[in-house]
């Protein structure tokens, strides 16, 4: 029942929200789970969430939340960003519907999904202007998908091509009020789980440290005797409870419906990996050489940070955010 979690119960869900939805990706992120659990219910689930008229989210949700669609968000492209200036892949309308025509790139479980819900802009627009969101098929013809090569084994993605595929009038989510402000809404939400996922990673850090600190010795004592290594996994601490604070915070407004949500959510991206990533590399300082090695589980802890944090957006790009939210910049 985990995809049901934080699905409505009219959708096929159990009607939970978002904090226990956090709390189970927590959990996940601790076990390095290698599914496509994220895609489609922290991208895909949220993304028709927040977008779908009533019509759309009663034909979409029910099979995500039994387990039987699997489901992921495409939309990043060659340049990888995460604003609306990044989209380049277009669509335009026809008798029958849309046709849609762009490449995606580091689509998560892309190449595995059974439903695409494609990020894409009217033909000739820019900026915020002219995005949408489509439901479309994988198996759509004129749509190919390949594996992409990654560093990170445990976090697939997938570059999808969509060479004139055409799809019906109704799926576009939303219809004529799909917009860029749905989707935004819908990466805050799914960046609150990343969070988590990130948080839960950044614990195991901490405890495969500790943990080996005391069994490695050195000198005749064991390794956590030393005081630069208490200092390391003191900071490794302080790292993941910032985030975890951080990452409940946001899905607690996220669960309210909390007009704070943008800003939050971005303050728990960038808390949340920059404590992954630090705690995966104190981790890979504390273990010594034989943590980049396959004997150990740290060096997928390491990769996973390394990939998760630039899979929404890095550290760099949510601080920038949280100025622009906040009036200290241009909006974003």
């Amino acid at each position: 029942g985990w995809t049901s979690v934080a699905i409505p119960e009219e959708y096929g869900g159990l009607g939970f929200g978002t904090v226990e939805l956090v709390a189970l990706l927590e959990v996940m992120g601790e076990s390095l789970v290698c599914s496509p659990f994220f895609a489609s219910v922290g991208l895909a689930a949220n993304a028709i969430l927040a977008a779908g008229d009533e019509g759309q989210k009663q034909a979409l949700l029910p099979g995500i939340a039994e387990g039987d669609t699997r489901a992921t968000l495409a939309f990043s492209e060659a340049r990888g960003g995460w604003s609306a200036d990044s989209i380049s892949t277009t669509f335009e309308e026809t008798d029958n519907g849309f046709v849609l025509e762009g490449t995606k790139r580091f689509v998560p479980d892309g190449h595995v999904a059974d439903l695409l819900v494609v990020v894409a802009r009217r033909k000739g627009t820019s900026g915020q202007e002219g995005i949408a969101l489509f439901a479309v098929p994988a198996t759509s013809p004129n749509l190919s998908r390949q594996r992409l090569p990654t560093m990170d084994s445990t976090s697939r993605q997938a570059e999808i091509q969509l060479d004139g595929v055409e799809v019906s009038s109704d799926a576009r989510l939303g219809g004529e009020s799909s917009s860029w402000e749905k989707v935004a809404q819908a990466l805050d939400i799914a960046g609150v789980c990343l969070a988590a996922e990130q948080t839960g990673g950044a614990q195991r850090c901490l405890d495969l440290s500790v943990a080996y600190a005391k069994e490695r010795e050195q000198f005749g004592r064991p390794i956590g005797s030393f005081q630069a290594i208490k200092h390391k996994c003191a900071d490794m601490m302080v790292q993941v409870e910032s985030a975890r604070s951080a990452v409940y915070y946001a899905a607690c407004a996220a669960s309210e419906g909390n007009e704070e949500l943008p800003v939050v959510a971005s303050v728990a991206q960038a808390t949340a990996s920059d404590a992954f990533f630090g705690c995966a590399g104190d981790a890979i300082q504390i273990f010594g050489g034989v943590g980049f090695t396959w004997e150990y589980d740290i060096q997928l802890y390491f990769k996973r940070a390394r990939s998760s944090a630039v899979l929404l957006g890095d550290a760099t790009y949510h601080r920038e955010l949280v100025a622009q939210r906040i009036g200290l910049g241009s909006p974003a």
